[in-house]
């Protein structure tokens, strides 16, 4: 059977990093009340010279750079994003012309914070179904264009970047050992929309618009949708939490990625954890923590890592990948 299998990964970040004693005077916060409620030190943040579809273009560049390919042996780009560059046209398409692909074809996904994962389950599909043989998958967004300065609930948790991972169509056997994608699960449930939004759009209000949550109720309700789905591609796959080598979460607060992996019964030390560095970043946060778990050599071929994502919506998701 066909395998979507992981040939590359890259990332990028803006350049300016922002600590969270940079907002100490500014808003009533401080650097522990923020470490202490979210885990966050510091995010960084695009100059507005750096957009979604730059930071994009870099991280996949460094992807293709560590498949070993060009952009000529890739079909298809899939960007995750919420944070497009325009309204339209697709981010995606900006990307594909800033890399010099002439070819294929490329679309935007809007799925939040889940984006990446929905990214690479339908990246899997095209693969698996021949209408490609290499795909882009990109998580990309300057959240920071979206934030209510003012608003120290939300302001201090974002930040942007990129990440990316070169997916390609293998032979496999159809076991647990293959390499590649092994298993996947999707939800969403809009009832859940207001908890998580943003306050603007062109059909309702013609502008942008800033970030809303409903901190409390987010939390409450993610550690209990984060284990259904993982739940659900275990079942699929046939495995338990104790066959995994690397959990790698949505990099949104420490205590949600705590709780989530304490109730599937995953070993601390197999938990990548980088919202500190990076706060959260969206579609940006699972293949940015991806990429810092392979560049150390935590991630190496042939382990078992399981992605999760929650996100606005409400949607969440998992994926498991045999790397």
């Amino acid at each position: 059977m066909i395998r979507s299998v992981v040939r590359g990964i890259g990332s990028a970040l803006p350049r300016r990093i922002m600590r969270n004693a940079d907002f100490e005077g500014v808003l009533e916060t401080s650097d522990a009340w923020i470490v202490q409620r979210t885990g966050i030190r510091q995010r960084h943040i695009a100059a507005d010279d750096e957009t979604t579809a730059s930071l994009g273009e870099a991280a996949a560049r460094a992807a293709l750079d560590a498949a070993g390919l060009t952009v000529d042996d890739i079909d298809l780009i899939v960007l995750a994003t919420s944070t497009p560059n325009h309204t339209f046209p697709a981010t995606s398409v900006e990307i594909q012309e800033r890399l010099g692909m002439r070819h294929g074809f490329a679309f935007d996904l809007q799925a939040v914070c889940s984006g990446f994962v929905y990214a690479v389950t339908t990246a899997d599909l095209y693969l698996r179904g021949g209408l490609a043989k290499r795909v882009l998958v990109i998580g990309a967004e300057t959240f920071s264009r979206l934030l209510d300065w003012s608003d120290r609930s939300t302001c201090v948790l974002f930040g942007d970047g990129a990440g990316a991972l070169v997916l390609e169509a293998a032979e496999g056997e159809g076991g647990l050992a293959d390499r590649g994608i092994l298993a996947a699960s999707l939800r969403s449930d809009g009832t859940h929309k207001m908890k998580l939004y943003v306050d603007g759009g062109p059909s309702t209000t013609q502008t942008v618009g800033h970030l809303r949550m409903e901190g409390r109720e987010v939390f409450k309700h993610a550690v209990g949708m984060i284990t259904d789905v993982i739940e659900a591609t275990f079942a699929t796959a046939g495995i338990t939490a104790d066959d995994l080598d690397w959990f790698v979460p949505h990099q949104a607060n420490k205590r949600i990625i705590d709780a989530s992996a304490k109730k599937l019964g995953i070993a601390e030390e197999k938990v990548v954890v980088t919202v500190d560095l990076h706060g959260n970043t969206s579609a940006a946060s699972v293949p940015l923590a991806l990429s810092v778990a392979v560049a150390d050599g935590r991630i190496k071929r042939g382990d078992l890592v399981l992605l999760e994502a929650m996100g606005g919506g409400f949607t969440w998701g998992a994926v498991l990948i045999r790397w």
